[in-house]
């Protein structure tokens, strides 16, 4: 569902303005998005805590704040 939500909206983009800018643009927001997320789980389970696995950012804020 994700995957078919960018895709989608990264076709609009690129059907409002075909330009090299924008399909450069969105390429570069697509992969830093996706490095930001796994960049996010990568520090949680080395760094703050391994033995949790966690199934998304909505489990993630849910465990912290069960911990509170």
């Amino acid at each position: 569902m994700f995957l078919g939500i960018a895709a989608i909206a990264g076709a609009l983009l690129l059907f409002e303005s075909p330009t090299i800018r924008t399909v450069i643009l969105v390429a570069l927001l697509v992969w830093a998005a996706c490095r930001f997320y796994y960049f996010i789980f990568y520090v949680l389970e080395r760094y703050v805590d391994p033995s949790l696995r966690y199934a998304g950012i909505i489990a993630l804020v849910r465990a912290i704040l069960a911990k509170r």
